[in-house]
């Protein structure tokens, strides 16, 4: 398409003729691969002639597609742009990136970061001479402009890969430098001159974020620069042009200066300017800062400060930044020392009234108390927030220097608070009290520790925090329920006043004005952490969820679901009741933040994070119920459209906690209905399209279905749930891209199977032996080998003849049993196993080894037989020894019992070991139950992969938690009872097998066979107790 063919195109595209906008937009995607296409669209956007919403069409399909195509995603994916025309893209971008519009210019500025951060240095080589040239010619802005997106590309950037920005610091600073000094000395200078200091400050802010620049050591180089900063700080911003809208004002070009010049200040002060934090080669810079120049900044930062002390206008941030530094310098003696002159003023006269309610807060109070809860309880409002460091400050001065400022401020709030009580209605200084609370609220730990303030608290919340419960006025009432929840662990004298806090916050609840409201749910969550008595609570339990629902409704804020799981987590299964009404209200506070985020472009606003708020405090309700299975029929409605919507890619953001729900809704369920089994589909198709890194979530419910529905999992045809998991299982083994650790959950799942469906998958063995064996011969990482290993034993458990059969048929028998052999002998330095460290990876092996013992002679001679059966013997022995440590662990006993029944013949004895020590179906009837959701709740609650590090002795741990159908296997009985079949069908080889065992494994055979009827007459007796409890 030839450009003038391009500009008729993209103009139709702005047409409201939605039939004539398509077409254009379809010959747009047509045409977008073509040569010569995307030079075209930069030729229209620096077109002066050309109409400018032209312009502006072609500037966005432009960025979209470079941001799209310029570095394919994979790398074996091909090139959709030419050489040709990315050279030609990046000689001409350059050439009018200052000339075009500033909204044309934010468009290509998102182009030009692309381009570097794939191209630069390698494919761009001419670029940095390029920036450097034009840095000593008359296009100074537009070199800076490029060298702002360079140097940000290497901001956060460490070590290796910080490599390129020594030779831009090296070829520009000087020039910047320069440029920077003869922008500094204009007299009367215009906005654009701001621009450019301001693009100066960015470019030394980024290359100096991680470390300075060795050309910074030098002291002339150092003073140079600073002389230039300092001269900026204490230059009044011009009065002249300033807005008088406060959104315009704070982002006026000198206030920006101002604001970055300071945060450059900070950030060498803070991390290079402190000699104890430095390393020994940075100690000269540090002490040469801190001598010379952190002094000098700390009385331009007060003096700075003391324009707001007289009326004058200083914008948030700066505050906020200025504030950092001298809470920085608190720990500092030199500059503690120059503070302590001015710090009544600045304490009293500057910092509490930031502390106190504004006209601001008023205004935003009346207009938009929705707007006013969100930036009180957002994190980001906190670190712009003049307030907060504020607070911070007060804070770190009490904590670093204590003496005599604790006292002092605690003096001036308490004369604060006598002021307010004296003070006639009309005249009450009701701000200046708002702001004593907010003081006391942030230094509630400070207090809490230091007499003879600890004393005093109660009767200091009694006089002067809960009479503001009735206050006329709104900001007061929300104050005091804040105070109130910040002190609601103080163990109160009298029991009255911690009941009369907790009904002062309850009718927070019903407050006409929203933020009190908020504020009381946020209290009540302390009061109840704290209640010892939770008899003050239950009665008021359904009004109190009743109000907390009315408050989800207006605000989503995942503060409030932390309440409400609080209160779950406090009452269990007295919470039964209210749960499917709690889960019915959830639902619907989930839907109404998912349609507040979803018309939010912001994608880290509340509305998500409460919606997945929501689906953490839906788990809490099942976890508290989950003794109570029948619930789960009634609650299951009101979360399938949830779980339907969010297991598609419309949930990536919440997916982890619908994974969690979906985990309990098959695991407690009574039965798994039709219903749920419908979400198995998409869980499948999320893995095979975008959710692999959720694999290890997937697992649970996967094996809870396989495992709890047995049967439609094995009879289902359409859809058919066997073919379904083979291809997922078999497309995960098979991938070359994935490494070990992310396919774990894949051999587990192929356990779940054969220990599941015994004798119901023959068709499946070979298969899934098959795509392990494939797997095994390249992994790297010891613990999946450990899973492989498992699969081939599970899989000799479910069918020894058919299994040792395929591998003998896949050539890799005698392979595969020395690597496992081997495997089974690795111990670490420490002298533990390296190798199948669980008890359940021991058990596995076990009943896998121990059903080869089963095997004819034709299939397993007796050289192997031999070698199996000691293998199994030495395993059994380490088993017990594990089994009995972890129930020495569990009950705290202390006594000796080691394997002496294994090792000789001489120790007869038998000590009668406890059911507990054996780790097997010890708990019984409501206590089982319990345990089992537990640990299913641990599991869920869990998620995630056990092995992040080889060396870990945790590796091993987190799943056994998970249950299966060989827990119900006593590995010693089946071993007992598998050799006895042998010596009686074939009591030549069982001889010949004895007389190859040396002294040391009959004894091993002797101890076993004694332990197996020990642990045969066990489980009979439980079952006999679990059957008269039922």
């Amino acid at each position: 398409m030839d450009l003038p063919s391009l500009a008729v195109v993209l103009h139709s595209a702005l047409t409201s003729n939605p039939e004539e906008r398509k077409s254009a937009e379809e010959s747009l995607n047509q045409f977008q691969y073509t040569p010569q296409h995307l030079v075209r669209l930069l030729q229209i956007i620096v077109d002066g002639n050309c109409d400018m919403a032209v312009r502006q069409v072609a500037s966005i399909h432009f960025k979209n597609f470079v941001a799209k195509n310029w570095s394919p995603n994979e790398p074996d994916e091909k090139h959709k742009i030419s050489t040709t025309d990315k050279e030609m893209v990046r000689e001409n971008i350059l050439l009018y990136i200052a000339q075009i519009p500033p909204l044309l210019r934010a468009q290509l500025g998102e182009c030009l970061k692309t381009i570097i951060h794939a191209d630069y240095p390698e494919q761009w080589p001419t670029l940095l001479h390029w920036i450097k040239h034009n840095l000593q010619d008359q296009q100074v802005y537009g070199a800076l402009y490029v060298l702002r997106i360079l140097s940000r590309k290497y901001e956060f950037k460490s070590d290796e890969e910080r490599t390129p920005v020594y030779l831009i610091v090296d070829e520009t600073f000087p020039h910047l430098l320069g440029i920077f000094n003869g922008l500094v000395q204009i007299g009367n200078p215009s906005l654009e001159v701001a621009d450019l200091i301001k693009l100066v400050c960015k470019i030394f802010w980024s290359l100096i974020y991680l470390e300075i620049p060795k050309q910074l050591f030098d002291p002339n180089v150092f003073n140079a620069w600073m002389i230039l900063f300092l001269s900026i700080l204490e230059r009044s911003v011009p009065l002249e042009g300033q807005p008088t809208d406060p959104e315009l004002r704070k982002s006026w070009g000198w206030w920006k200066v101002k604001k970055w010049t300071v945060h450059i200040l900070n950030r060498i002060y803070t991390r290079f300017g402190d000699s104890k934090l430095q390393k020994l080669e940075n100690k000269a810079f540090a002490q040469m800062f801190q001598k010379n120049y952190a002094g000098k900044i700390l009385e331009c930062h007060l003096k700075l400060l003391d324009v707001i002390r007289v009326g004058g206008y200083l914008p948030d941030r700066v505050t906020n930044l200025i504030l950092q530094y001298l809470s920085s310098s608190i720990s500092k003696n030199s500059m503690y020392q120059l503070l302590q002159p001015q710090l009544h003023i600045l304490l009293f006269e500057i910092i509490f009234p930031l502390m106190c309610f504004n006209d601001n807060d008023q205004k935003l109070w009346n207009e938009d108390p929705h707007e006013y809860v969100r930036k009180g309880y957002d994190i980001i409002e906190d670190l712009y927030s003049p307030r907060t460091a504020s607070m911070d400050f007060v804070s770190e001065l009490v904590r670093k220097r204590g003496k005599g400022n604790l006292q002092e401020f605690i003096q001036f709030v308490v004369l604060t608070f006598n002021r307010y009580d004296e003070a006639p209605v009309e005249y009450k200084p009701y701000r200046q009290k708002d702001g004593a609370l907010l003081a006391i609220g942030a230094l509630c730990d400070k207090l809490k520790q230091t007499e003879p303030y600890k004393s005093e608290l109660e009767r200091m919340l009694v006089q002067h925090v809960f009479p503001e419960f009735s206050s006329p006025v709104g900001h007061l009432r929300a104050k005091a329920a804040w105070v109130a929840g910040q002190y609601a662990h103080v163990n109160f004298s009298d029991q009255n006043n911690f009941l009369k806090a907790l009904h002062c916050v309850v009718s927070g609840l019903r407050d006409p004005e929203l933020p009190v409201r908020v504020n009381s749910v946020f209290a009540l969550r302390s009061f109840v952490e704290a209640c010892n008595d939770l008899n003050e609570i239950r009665p008021i339990l359904p009004q109190l969820l009743g109000e907390f629902f009315k408050l989800m409704n207006e605000v989503e804020n995942e503060d409030l679901v932390f309440t409400l799981e609080t209160i779950v987590d406090k009452f269990g299964e007295e919470m039964a009741p209210y749960a499917i009404g709690l889960c019915q209200n959830l639902a619907a506070a989930f839907w109404k933040c998912i349609d507040t985020s979803a018309a939010d472009d912001n994608t880290d606003d509340q509305g998500a994070l409460a919606a997945a708020g929501c689906l953490r405090a839906i788990s809490t309700i099942l976890e508290s119920v989950s003794r109570l299975p029948h619930l789960f029929i009634q609650i299951e409605p009101s979360l399938l459209p949830i779980m339907r919507r969010m297991l598609t890619i419309d949930g990536q953001e919440v997916y982890e906690e619908v994974l969690e729900i979906v985990s309990y809704m098959t695991f407690i369920s009574p039965t798994i209905s039709m219903e749920m089994w419908s979400l198995w589909p998409l869980m499948m198709e999320a893995l095979a399209d975008w959710a692999i890194d959720f694999f290890e979530n997937i697992l649970v419910p996967l094996d809870n279905y396989i495992s709890r529905s047995t049967a439609h999992f094995l009879t289902c045809k359409d859809p058919d749930y066997q073919q379904s998991l083979w291809n997922m299982l078999s497309s995960v083994m098979a991938d070359k891209t994935m490494e070990d650790h992310d396919i774990e959950p894949a051999p587990k799942l192929i356990e779940v199977v054969f220990q599941n469906c015994k004798g119901q998958v023959d068709r499946w063995v070979e298969p899934y032996v098959r795509v392990t064996i494939d797997r095994l011969q390249r992994s790297e990482k010891p613990y999946l080998k450990c899973l492989l290993i498992q699969v081939i034993a599970d899989a000799l458990y479910y069918n020894a003849n058919l299994t040792l059969g395929i591998l003998q048929k896949l050539g890799v028998a005698t392979d595969v049993f020395n690597l496992w052999f081997q495997m089974l002998q690795q111990v670490k330095k420490s002298g533990v196993r390296a190798n199948f460290r669980r008890e359940y990876d021991k058990r596995v092996c076990c009943l896998g080894l121990t059903s080869l013992l089963a095997l004819p002679a034709d299939q397993l001679p007796g050289e192997a037989l031999g070698r199996v059966f000691r293998a199994t013997l030495d395993l059994l022995v380490a088993y017990k020894d594990q089994v009995t440590e972890a129930a020495k662990e569990e009950d705290g006993d202390d006594d000796d019992d080691d394997m002496d029944g294994f090792q000789t013949d001489e120790d007869d004895d038998e000590e009668d070991e406890s059911d507990n020590e054996m780790g097997v179906d010890a708990e019984e009837g409501d206590e089982a139950d319990s345990l089992k959701h537990q640990k299913f709740a641990a599991q869920a609650k869990a998620f995630r992969s056990i092995d992040e590090d080889d060396d870990s002795d945790e590796d091993y741990s987190d799943d056994e938690e998970l249950q299966s159908p060989i827990d119900e296997v006593d590995p010693f009985v089946f071993f007992v009872d598998t050799v006895k079949v042998m010596q009686v069908s074939n009591p030549a080889r069982f001889q010949n097998l004895m007389q190859t065992l040396d002294f040391h494994f009959q004894a091993l055979a002797s101890g076993v066979a004694q332990h197996a009827e020990q642990r045969r007459t066990e489980i009979e007796k439980e079952k006999l107790e679990k059957a008269a409890n039922s």
